[in-house]
């Protein structure tokens, strides 16, 4: 984990995201604290537990982005689910837990991936070998029978074919190889066929799990399928060089790092957490939201997951929910689930001036992304200062008519604005196109003017 100071991490968001100073400091802190937490003795290290934290505001407001950017920026475990999609327990549905087996399952991938960069080397040169083994067989001694009469023992002279040749061919090849002079040649290569038969097995346990449990089976039991293809050099080189470093990496080694990883320095982002909120006014406790929330509760306060890779505790991964909150209040939250999010930080709305820093600050900015496709068709496109202040006045304006959804509204806009540009490009004659606030209020004068029509339109 990097070791960044509050100030730093805020820094660091800030090339992304414009505005939401509260949240910002809030996950910067949380951070910080995981690194404090490191340094303090053992005895007290176990008892500290991360302060996990709710986001509240509406959609487009960069409540998701927040938390995807510090997990990138620290190089954190990072998983995204929405509250939605999971049920209580004897319900059709997600059970809470597959959170962090999908957690877990993403680390693993991500390590390995690590791990067989480090060994790329050394699988290459292993690959190499083989390639050249297919290439050039190495030599068989010849055994020439002598005559003998009817049961007599045959007399066998063995041959020696001359090694020198064989090794001055061989490196004649090697070198071929790595000029890339022999990438169009056809070499066969046995490769193992990985796809199985898909089956569905609904359980109690979870349906994924049993799922991965009897995919496990079926590979332990059934003998694995290889087929013996004719492939190019090139790529037979590619697929030698990637089994040769899963041969090398240990995999109980990855394993274990990445349930290391995942406790320690772990963040689930649970989104719209407000849909399994219950609103006051409701009779009774509602099986599928409050349920939801019972579930949700052991996982987030600490408790051990079970996945096929071993066990997995929770009690240091860092949990930040977000939702809107319009229909409800995070105190309509069961009291206990409450207790375990002791950090809320309300976002901010959008309005016009964001809307400018949007569209032109952050390194990712939605115009530099039009910019860059547009360039791919040798087309020179700028936005004057007056249009980008135009474009955030629409979307203002149809974010307080209609639905406020954020950010997200420039999308919607920018395409509709660019949508003859993008179509004509290939075909268009001039290299430079400038936008200026007359052709955005142009384009938008009909749409904007119909309330109805922005409501479907925009």
């Amino acid at each position: 984990m990097s070791d960044l100071k509050p100030s730093e991490i805020v820094k660091e968001l800030d090339k992304y995201i414009i505005g939401q100073d509260d949240a910002k400091r809030s996950v910067a802190i949380a951070l910080r604290n995981r690194w404090r937490r490191r340094k303090v003795e053992d005895e007290l290290r176990d008892e500290i537990t991360p302060k996990n934290i709710i986001l509240i505001g509406p959609t487009g407001v960069g409540k998701t982005e927040i938390a995807r950017r510090l997990a990138k920026l620290t190089d954190s475990p990072f998983f995204k689910v929405e509250a939605s999609k999971f049920t209580e327990v004897g319900y059709v549905g997600r059970d809470c837990e597959s959170m962090v087996r999908d957690l877990l399952e993403l680390t693993i991938n991500r390590e390995k991936k690590k791990a067989g960069e480090i060994v790329k080397e050394k699988a290459a040169q292993i690959a190499e070998e083989r390639m050249l083994d297919l290439l050039l067989p190495k030599p068989v001694k010849k055994s020439v029978s002598s005559e003998s009469k009817p049961g007599e023992k045959t007399l066998e002279i063995v041959k020696d074919v001359p090694a020198t040749e064989t090794v001055s061919t061989r490196e004649k090849l090697r070198t071929m190889l790595k000029k890339g002079k022999l990438d169009s040649r056809f070499v066969d290569l046995e490769v193992a066929d990985s796809s199985i038969p898909v089956v569905e097995i609904f359980s109690n346990v979870g349906m994924e799990e049993m799922g991965l449990n009897f995919k496990d089976m079926l590979n332990g039991i059934m003998p694995k399928n290889v087929k013996r293809r004719k492939i190019k050099v090139k790529d037979a080189l590619g697929i030698l060089i990637k089994e040769e470093a899963q041969n090398l990496v240990d995999i109980d080694l990855v394993v274990k790092n990445s349930i290391a990883k995942v406790e320690e320095s772990g963040i689930l982002f649970i989104d719209e957490i407000d849909k399994v909120a219950v609103s006051t006014g409701g009779k009774g406790p509602d099986i599928s939201r409050e349920g939801v929330q019972r579930d949700l509760l052991p996982i987030v306060e600490g408790s051990t997951v079970h996945t096929k890779y071993g066990h997995v505790k929770t009690d240091h991964i860092l949990f930040i929910a977000s939702g809107a909150f319009h229909m409800c209040k995070p105190s309509d939250l069961i009291p206990e689930l409450q207790g375990r999010f002791p950090i809320r930080v309300e976002l901010n709305s959008l309005g016009k001036d964001e809307f400018v820093r949007i569209l032109t600050e952050p390194k990712n900015a939605l115009l530099l992304q039009y910019m860059a496709l547009l360039r791919t068709e040798d087309i020179d496109l700028k936005f004057e200062d007056d249009a980008v202040k135009e474009i955030s006045a629409v979307a203002e304006e149809v974010n307080t008519n209609t639905e406020n959804i954020g950010a997200r509204r420039l999308h919607t806009l920018m395409e509709r604005l660019l949508d003859n540009i993008l179509f004509d490009a290939p075909d268009m004659t001039d290299t430079q196109i400038v936008i200026g606030a007359d052709y955005v209020r142009n384009k938008f004068k009909d749409i904007k003017g119909d309330e109805d029509l922005s409501r479907y339109i925009l």
